[in-house]
């Protein structure tokens, strides 16, 4: 039986082409005697950062849009896109920027029809599957049945979206929905990677205790920048600073790293690799992200377990932690985000009826495999 064609809608700017670093190379090179700016210093698509309104300007000038390079492995990506899914350019640009940008896409994308080509700012009115936007804005008011938040680091501050951190991440996602429920499923029995899932305050860490106080299962060491709390040991996180962390991550420490509540988390291959080898499962209380990335990577080897607590109990907890009321305010404002995550996870399990459980349930799902 021929499986259905889903609908997928790519963003364009910083999806397909650069956007905001071709800015900053030009706003650096019209101020040489300037400190250059970094991409970091982008916190939103607003022009709130040094040279802000000079950064947005340039996105109304069509010789901007006709010389803005394309983001490496993005031609491939697309092809590649086309292949499984009905492919649609969803792009806002002012209405002066509109020929030279369906000019490029028409030109750099030729399998992609000229009459999938959506340019508007009304990105909300779209009926999609799928749908890849580095705009936050655009992600939490789309109808797409899945909204998907490429990671750049001006979204770093919303967290709970479905996301992700590359093309590849994004076409196994797709394959996944796709594929529904047909894939094989995973097998952990002779070691593998146990992703955590699930929303702020519904028991992750906790958990991955539970788990990793019994023989055949490890916690790896994940490095973070978020400060350490009075409750956890050394050992809990690697705690560094946000410049060692972008560092490191510029320098490809990572295989998968996201930003939560603001802070940087990222793993690297060789806390999980040992733990695998050893026939032992790597415990890894973490977001939909970063779960994608290591499903990406470990296929059949990698379970994505959601923990489901009650709303009100999982407000209660975040509101209990010893965090600022900000990272309080983001972890609430996330919930309905990430309840919605249960959907591409392998497994639920209840986290009401207790920590203790949760992990005889995962435990079983292991081993009854």
């Amino acid at each position: 039986m021929r499986k259905y064609r889903i609908r997928i809608g790519l963003d364009v700017d910083d999806t397909l082409y650069e956007c905001n670093s071709y800015a900053v190379s030009i706003i650096n090179a019209r101020h040489p005697d300037e400190e250059p700016m970094r991409i970091e210093e982008i916190t939103s698509w607003g022009g709130a950062e040094r040279h802000g309104d000079e950064r947005i300007a340039l996105y109304s000038d069509p010789d901007f849009v006709r010389t803005q390079p394309i983001t490496e492995g993005a031609q491939e990506f697309v092809k590649k896109l086309s292949e499984i899914a009905d492919v649609f350019f969803i792009t806002a640009v002012p209405a002066r920027c509109m020929s030279a940008r369906a000019e490029r896409l028409v030109k750099d994308f030729p399998e992609i029809p000229p009459q999938n080509i959506m340019i508007g700012m009304r990105k909300d009115v779209l009926s999609l599957d799928i749908m890849l936007d580095d705009g936050a804005h655009n992600i939490s008011s789309s109808r797409a049945a899945y909204p998907v938040l490429f990671r750049k680091p001006w979204n770093a501050g919303l967290s709970g979206l479905l996301s992700v951190n590359s093309y590849d991440d994004f076409l196994h996602f797709c394959e996944m929905v796709r594929n529904s429920f047909s894939e094989k499923s995973p097998d952990l029995r002779e070691g593998g990677v146990l992703c955590l899932v699930g929303p702020s305050g519904s028991s992750k860490t906790e958990i991955a205790g539970g788990l990793t106080s019994l023989e055949g299962f490890e916690k790896p060491l994940t490095s973070t920048t978020r400060p350490r709390r009075s409750t956890e040991g050394e050992e809990a996180y690697r705690f560094i600073s946000e410049e060692t962390f972008i560092e490191e991550k510029n320098a490809g420490a990572y295989i998968e790293t996201t930003v939560y509540s603001g802070y940087h988390f990222g793993t690297s291959e060789k806390d999980i690799d040992p733990i695998v080898r050893r026939g032992n499962v790597a415990v890894i209380p973490i977001d939909i992200c970063g779960a994608i990335t290591l499903k990406n990577l470990y296929r059949d080897r990698a379970m994505l377990v959601f923990t489901r607590r009650d709303r009100a109990e999982a407000v209660k907890s975040i509101i209990r932690r010893e965090i600022d009321i900000e990272d309080k305010t983001r972890r609430i404002m996330s919930l309905d985000f990430e309840y919605r995550n249960s959907e591409v996870c392998d497994v639920e399990v209840n986290v009401d009826l207790g920590v203790d459980a949760a992990v005889k349930k995962i435990v079983e799902l292991i081993r009854q495999k």
